[in-house]
């Protein structure tokens, strides 16, 4: 797990996540007023991707999201019961939790990005190692430099097409180098 979130750092993307998205279970929005009232529940609180990995866990759901309502997670046991999972919290306050929050382009979100946290119970084999990260960015990048030689070989033909000769020599020696700097 990476540095600490500051209480307040989570406070302000609560409050900010309450006013913008409706949660399936009402439940789940007195759970998180509930934690904005008592911060040393808030400090214990970690914010995080697949969370059903975690000991002790919340998933909670927005209307526009197609994931399940809500589930609380705690060791084998697993519930769809807000209450339980509430009454849990209020027990254990000084034991970690963490919630997912599924929502439309949480992934995309800055805010949701401020607070979340990287999950320490992932598996392994869901982690995306520094090989796979590597792979994927050579990837891109060849194919960025595809798009880019191919929309080349476009204009060029198109630059034959209208007669237009500076322009012609101009892409085909762009075209040229980028066939020179990929030996």
């Amino acid at each position: 797990m990476t540095a600490m979130i500051p209480v307040t750092a989570k406070k302000d993307f609560v409050r900010w996540f309450l006013k913008r998205y409706k949660l399936k279970r009402r439940e789940c929005v007195w759970i998180l007023n509930y934690l904005l009232s008592h911060e040393h529940l808030l400090q214990n609180v970690h914010f995080t991707d697949e969370a059903h990995y975690c000991p002790r866990a919340m998933v909670m759901s927005t209307t526009d999201s197609e994931s399940i309502p809500f589930r609380f997670y705690k060791g084998n046991l697993m519930t769809a019961d807000a209450e339980k999972s509430f009454h849990d919290l209020r027990l254990h306050p000084d034991d970690k939790m963490y919630i997912q929050l599924n929502f439309p382009n949480s992934h995309a979100c800055p805010q949701y990005a401020s607070v979340r946290e990287e999950n320490p119970f992932l598996p392994a084999y869901l982690q995306v190692s520094e090989s796979d990260r590597k792979l994927a960015e050579r990837l891109i990048e060849e194919s960025i430099e595809s798009m880019t030689m191919e929309s080349l070989m476009k204009r060029v033909d198109e630059a034959l097409d209208s007669n237009d000769r500076e322009r012609f020599i101009k892409l085909s020696a762009m075209l040229n180098d980028m066939k020179l700097s990929k030996n």
